[in-house]
């Protein structure tokens, strides 16, 4: 009789992971998870209770691996940084980047509560110093909503087909400078 093989948590969340990169949280099902270990659906219940506390485990990993490739970034600015990192999840991980950042669910923090984390941060830079509060989060709306639709279209490979990694980064640097540049420019003619 062969031994028996046993399924650890994160033996059985790497296999969910591998499904979700695939498919996306919602191709995840014991079934699926236990057809790609080769075993029953016993080990699945054995460290978790449901699919959906499963499927929790995966979007923790998907937000460690998230931060990961935040602190991979050497830009000299926050927002160079999230960006980047937002470029390369969507380029290495598009299906997980779709379900994440561009569906309705309960996996990422809405708006409000990302911008309360970017308040210190954006009125700590010498050059922000000065702006007033509404003004740093319309930047930083307005600098979401670039990022966000530039790596949709890395995501979705929709990008110019002369358009290379490091060109898709360029213009998502020069477009934020252009957008802070323009908001300082109307600032100055207000005052």
């Amino acid at each position: 009789m062969p031994p028996t093989t046993k399924y650890d948590r994160d033996t059985i969340v790497e296999a969910a992971f591998e499904i979700a990169k695939e498919g996306g949280f919602s191709a995840i099902s014991t079934r699926a998870v236990a057809k790609r270990l080769g075993c029953s659906v016993a080990p699945i219940y054995q460290n978790f209770e449901t699919v959906d506390e499963l499927i929790a485990a995966v979007v923790e990993r998907v937000r460690a691996m998230s931060g990961e490739l935040l602190a991979a970034q050497t830009g000299p600015n926050p927002f160079e940084n999230m960006g980047k990192a937002s470029l390369a999840f969507a380029r290495e991980h598009p299906a997980l980047f779709r379900e994440m950042a561009l569906e309705p669910n309960d996996y990422v923090a809405p708006h409000e509560q990302i911008e309360a984390v970017m308040a210190p941060v954006m009125a700590s830079d010498p050059e922000l110093a000065d702006w007033t509060d509404t003004a740093r989060r319309r930047l930083f709306l307005k600098m979401r909503v670039f990022q966000l639709g530039l790596s949709a279209m890395v995501a979705n490979g929709h990008l110019p087909s002369w358009m290379d990694e490091k060109a898709a980064e360029d213009l998502l640097l020069e477009t934020g400078e252009e957008i802070a540049a323009g908001m300082l420019s109307t600032r100055k003619d207000e005052q």
